[in-house]
């Protein structure tokens, strides 16, 4: 295992079988294990009764095959002893005068264990029971196999430099309660699958799902190998799956109908295992058999290239064009659903929100308006208000004016130029200054005109401030910090920019989709200081940060946990090109300065409607002090620096 950063490499192979040729699969399973070990691998599972063939049938019963496996077991040990690459075979087993369908673990010369497959299916192409007795009931026991003496039995899990995992073999996974829920809830955190499923037309997706589902369920790895070429297509088709999930999440899946040998790799983040069962108070299970765990005792292998997985950039905003309009959807359906029970609950009708023309207003507006259909309430009702300022530029002002007109909302324009004047002569500050004051004044003032004007009509103030803004404590104390519900308080920044974008090209036509458009293009700014002609003279990213980065900082963060190191590994990893590691580490570092300072805005954020895997309301997700060290965190940026520095 990647020590430093948690992960273990594993793989799922699927050799050309050569049926009751247990020494020619020997040989097949001897190159793949020299393939997983050149590729890195610390484990490798290779398919049900790998080495004789699924389909031998009757044959299995044949002394000769029988031992024919065992020795080629023994010589497959004897040819890999140099090897620390664990590897996970199938074959049959005679104990105690009965035959078991069994997994054997193996690695440098030893053979660690062996678990006999628990439930043996007996229906429709099925008939296992001619051949095969469960091992459910076969437990704290001892075999001699293949010249050596090791654990027997379906209690057994495996150690390996400090990670547990298990393994299950095919129709035990298909079970309402499979052996590898039982391990997960022990402790085993990557489940491996031998298996020989035939193929028939849709199980292939049906298959994914249950991986992909077992993983999350068991909030563990999942690891699955299936039979492919060479099996006898008598009556059946195998195609061969490797598939490697981790938490519901499918790493990799293989081509199916090939004639060629196949092997998926991943790297499995067994760190963020752990975070996430730890998290979990109900992981657990208080009738879960006990389990015997075995010390695989074998080198480390160390490991030079990067992390063996994709690394999204973007975690908030799905790759898949297909699966982000979905997302789109949901969350809009999740703002407008939050915001329509508040508004019934308080038997308000009107909602008030400022529009400046940037994105945060614009995805507000949009969802307020989806709420307002939903309730069957006039558009009417929804009072956009822009407040010009010393900083809006007239491509904000005209965006924010389209769209208020397009969308059938009322329009209110209220300039804060002339209050925010008089402001500063109050208090005598100098606008030449361009203070903290100067800035946040104006904040201030919309606020106060927003806040009076739902008075005035008995309506709702919403807020237009996203997560990020939160995260990063971007916002004005009491100014565009505040209101009566935050609907965009767990949209982040790089999320908000999409769902515009879809709004426009999915459910806008005319002008109303131009402006759409032109503000997804329009760079993002508080406009607070006075506008250079028509030039922007604040952009938010130059300022804190670029949003990329620090949404994927804050995912990170919360979400997975990770420390400093491994964030900015992995932020390396996936804007290779875009940043390079110097700019991470300055953006790293602003970032948990700010998460850590600006925490008691957060404290005091209003109600809104949670829509993803991380949230910051602190009646929810997070329930952090506002007073929390930042001290160790940054200690660690501040190391990479100065090793950063060493080497330039």
């Amino acid at each position: 295992m990647n020590n430093q950063y948690g992960y273990m490499r594993v793989a799922a192979a699927v050799p050309r079988v050569h049926i009751a040729d247990a020494h020619r699969n020997a040989e097949g399973a001897l190159k793949i294990m020299e393939d997983a070990f050149r590729e890195g691998v610390e484990i490798v599972v290779m398919p049900e009764l790998s080495l004789v063939g699924y389909t031998c049938g009757d044959m299995v019963l044949q002394k000769k095959l029988l031992s024919d496996s065992e020795r080629a077991l023994e010589w497959l040990m004897a040819e890999t002893a140099e090897f620390p690459t664990i590897g996970i075979v199938g074959l049959p087993v005679v104990f105690a005068d009965r035959l078991y369908n069994c997994a054997a673990i193996f690695g440098q010369g030893q053979l660690w264990g062996i678990v006999p497959k628990s439930y043996i299916p007996n229906y429709g192409e099925f008939s296992e029971l001619r051949w095969w007795v469960s091992g459910y009931q076969i437990k704290d026991r001892m075999i001699r196999f293949a010249g050596q003496e090791c654990p027997f039995g379906a209690d057994l899990m495996f150690d390996i430099h400090g990670v547990e995992f298990g393994v299950e073999i095919c129709e035990d996974m298909w079970v309402p309660v499979p052996p590898s829920s039982m391990q997960a809830v022990q402790g085993a955190k990557l489940l491996f699958n031998l298996s020989a499923s035939p193929e028939s037309v849709c199980k292939h997706d049906y298959l994914i799902s249950l991986i992909a589902e077992q993983s999350s369920r068991t909030m563990a790895a999942y690891v699955y190998a299936s039979s492919g070429h060479g099996e006898s297509s008598s009556d059946l088709v195998f195609a061969g799956n490797a598939v490697i999930a981790e938490l519901g999440r499918v790493l990799g899946v293989s081509e199916r109908f090939v004639r060629n040998d196949r092997m998926v790799i991943a790297d499995i983040d067994v760190e963020y295992i752990s975070t996430r069962r730890t998290a979990r108070n109900t992981f657990y299970y208080p009738e879960a058999p006990e389990m015997r765990v075995v010390e695989v005792d074998v080198d480390e292998i160390l490991r030079t290239d990067s992390v063996r997985r994709h690394i999204e950039p973007l975690y908030f905003v799905p790759e898949d064009e297909a699966d982000r309009a979905i997302h789109c959807r949901e969350v809009f359906a999740i703002q407008s659903a939050g915001l329509a029970q508040r508004l019934e609950h308080t038997n308000c009708k009107t909602a008030v929100l400022g529009i400046s023309g940037g994105l945060d207003s614009t995805l507000a507006l949009l969802a307020v308006c989806d709420t307002f259909d939903l309730l069957g309430l006039d558009r009417k009702g929804i009072i956009g208000v822009t407040m010009p300022g010393f900083g809006t530029t007239d491509r904000t002002y005209q965006n924010a004016l389209t769209m208020i007109k397009e969308l059938g909302c009322t329009l209110r324009e209220i300039s804060i130029k002339e209050a925010c004047e008089q402001h500063f002569k109050d208090l005598g500050i100098n606008p030449a200054d361009r203070s903290v004051a100067y800035e946040n004044s104006q904040a201030r003032e919309r606020t106060q005109i927003l806040m009076d004007v739902a008075n005035m009509c008995g309506g709702m103030v919403i807020g237009t401030g996203d997560m990020s803004e939160l995260a990063l404590g971007w916002a004005t104390y009491n100014g565009d910090q505040m209101s009566m519900y935050g609907i965009n308080s767990s949209v982040p920044k790089t999320l908000v920019k999409y769902m515009v974008d879809w709004y426009a090209n999915n459910r806008a036509e005319g002008k109303l989709r131009e402006s759409l458009l032109d503000v997804v293009a329009t760079p993002v700014s508080p406009e607070l200081l006075p506008a250079d002609g028509e030039k922007i003279a604040q952009k938010t990213e130059d300022i804190v940060g670029p949003y990329d980065l620090h949404d994927f900082f804050l995912y990170c963060t919360l979400r997975r946990r990770y420390a400093p190191a491994k964030i900015a590994m992995l932020a390396s990893i996936a804007f290779e090109g875009t940043y390079d590691k110097a700019t991470i580490i300055k953006w790293l570092k602003v970032f948990f300065h700010r998460f850590f300072s600006q925490q008691f805005k957060r404290s005091a954020m209003p109600d809104g409607p949670k829509v993803g895997a991380v949230g910051l309301s602190p009646r929810g997700d997070l329930h952090m002090p506002s007073d929390a060290q930042e001290r160790a965190w940054l200690a660690e940026v501040e190391e990479m620096e100065k090793e950063l520095d060493a080497l330039a």
